[in-house]
């Protein structure tokens, strides 16, 4: 595996945690909304990621055996949880239905947090990655000089 790759690989896994982030933050963010454009209460969202091939258009065309196994992340999509809502008795919530209760978001914000944290520590990690690889890069430029 050549040093762009690698580079490759981990702003693969920057961008995934990213757009995990961004969702965990629109679903805090939400929790307590109750009418959306589509009308009901805001739904939480999950991202969904699958494995990628990595590949320079050379390592394709010389079919290097070295790069075969080579996989980052990629984002699938933002799709929206399946979860019912949480009913909630408030007779004066102006969306109140006629038996007085409001449906909320089912999010749990310790679930969300510990989400975000472990999309942090992902995002921590390939900022390690990448920044290996730049001191290897260094280096090996050094051995030349």
């Amino acid at each position: 595996m050549d040093f762009m790759t690698a580079l490759d690989i981990g702003a693969s896994g920057l961008k995934a945690q990213r757009a995990t982030l961004n969702v965990i933050s629109m679903n805090m963010a939400n929790m307590r909304t109750t009418k959306t454009l589509e009308g009901g209460p805001y739904q939480r969202k999950s991202v969904s990621f699958e494995s990628t091939p990595v590949y320079s258009p050379f390592d394709e065309a010389m079919n290097n055996q070295l790069n075969r196994e080579l996989h980052g992340v990629k984002v699938l999509g933002v799709t929206a949880d399946e979860r019912p809502f949480k009913q909630v008795y408030e007779p004066h919530h102006p969306d109140a239905n006629d038996l007085g209760y409001v449906y909320y978001p089912d999010i749990n914000v310790v679930e969300e947090m510990t989400n975000m944290m472990n999309a942090t520590r992902g995002y921590e990690a390939n900022v390690q990655t990448i920044e290996s690889v730049k001191q290897m890069f260094n280096k090996a430029l050094q051995i030349g000089v």
